[in-house]
């Protein structure tokens, strides 16, 4: 099976220096017009390709078929276009570093990727690696995906593999929890599919968290401070207030595996205003309604010590894809088989985040997902192996021969 690394490679390059941060705030769909700029890019690559039904519509989806030459049911595979906000996406200037010897790799602005702090790194001695610059994430969360699935068409179509009709689809908006909201999945037309939107080589995931996002806005009352006393309502104070009342060992920074969390993403306080966004994580969904009781009770504790000053909008985001997943265990068997086909172990963890594959489960797709060799998302401190992505290929394209055997 000949898997072409330079193009991978240089497809990957070519994706992450085309800006595509989603904004949470927006309120168009994509989020941000410049997701278009790559989505136009895929449809020429499709087309290229040689794939038929290729679309990017006014959503900014884009989707494709590769028919297929043995008849069985058609299956997919999606990766998403967008990445994080949490660092800057713009002028992303990837750095080759062939051959890592295993010692501290230098970045920009006092960037080191080290591995006594990142052990992974020793995993991939001999290997090439791509990271940041130091200055912006690199965007491997999730345009790896879109070169794995990219490279894994090519391959298909260079050599006699044999497989079924193979849907393609690339979403937008992902990282903000709205990556699905208009797909087709009739459209689509897929027994299942699979997002290549994974971590660390290996990684094969069926469980996710349960999630929701609470948005607490609270308003203050701003007089001059000199005549103040027992009049000024300082809003910044009451979202701090807010703010230490949530456990303070219930965060990412102090939970793994099944242990959920808070999170607060970010805010903006002045005397008058202030707003606050927490992200509400766990994968049991008692344990998750639990989550949500207690901020719609704390809320509720501090309108009353501050006289109905704040407004909260509590709204769910998704849920823990187990629970459909767990009727068609053929879907995660044959991705199992794929991975150690592929000469790999399977790392069985539940995703500490979720993908559109959670989503799409919700929504008639059984969706898992599979690993593209990233680590460190959303970062400066991000980076991938370019061998673990020719892996990531390699498996997509032992799921289309084993589903067509």
């Amino acid at each position: 099976m000949n898997i072409n690394k330079e193009n991978l490679k240089n497809r990957f390059l070519s994706y992450v220096k085309i800006h595509t941060t989603s904004d949470p705030d927006s309120t168009t769909y994509p989020s941000t017009k410049c997701q278009f700029d790559l989505a136009n890019k895929l449809v020429e690559e499709l087309k290229e390709l040689g794939l038929e039904n290729i679309k990017l519509d006014e959503y900014g989806y884009v989707t494709a078929t590769l028919p297929g030459n043995t008849d069985v049911s058609p299956i997919g595979f999606l990766a998403h276009m967008d990445t994080s906000n949490q660092a800057s996406g713009e002028n992303v200037n990837p750095q080759i570093h062939a051959n890592y010897d295993g010692s501290d790799i230098i970045l920009k602005d006092g960037i080191t990727l080290s591995p006594s702090e990142f052990p992974a790194l020793k995993n991939y001695v001999g290997q090439e690696l791509i990271t940041t610059d130091g200055t912006t994430l690199l965007g491997a969360d999730n345009k790896a995906g879109i070169a794995v699935i990219m490279t894994a068409l090519e391959t298909l179509k260079n050599n006699d593999l044999k497989h079924g009709p193979i849907r393609i689809g690339f979403t937008p908006d992902e990282e903000i929890g709205r990556g699905v909201d208009y797909f087709d999945v009739k459209g689509f037309d897929a027994e299942f599919a699979y997002t290549m939107d994974g971590g660390e080589i290996g990684e094969l995931e069926d469980e996710s968290f349960n999630a929701a996002a609470a948005k607490i806005e609270i308003t203050g009352k701003s007089v001059h401070p000199g005549t103040a006393k027992n009049i000024m309502v300082n809003a910044a104070l009451i979202a701090a207030d807010i703010i230490n009342a949530f456990p303070p060992l219930e965060t990412p920074e102090h939970t793994e595996m099944y242990e959920g969390f808070y999170l607060i993403t970010r805010g903006e306080v002045s005397i008058e205003k202030a707003e606050l966004h927490y992200i509400i994580r766990d994968h049991n969904k008692e344990k998750f309604e639990m989550r949500k009781k207690f901020v719609q009770d704390t809320i509720r504790k501090f309108n009353q010590k501050y006289e109905d000053r704040i407004e909260l909008t509590l709204t769910d985001s998704y849920y823990n894809m187990k629970d459909v997943l767990v009727n068609h265990p053929h879907v995660i068997d044959l991705a199992e088989k794929a991975i150690r086909k592929a000469g790999i172990k399977p790392i069985r963890n539940p995703i500490r985040g979720g993908t559109d594959g959670c989503r799409l489960s919700f929504m008639g797709l059984p969706c898992p997902n599979i690993f593209t060799g990233g680590h460190n998302y959303h970062g400066p401190y991000e980076y991938v192996p370019v061998e673990s992505m020719i892996k990531s290929v390699e498996v997509v394209l032992n799921i289309a021969e084993m589903h067509a055997s």
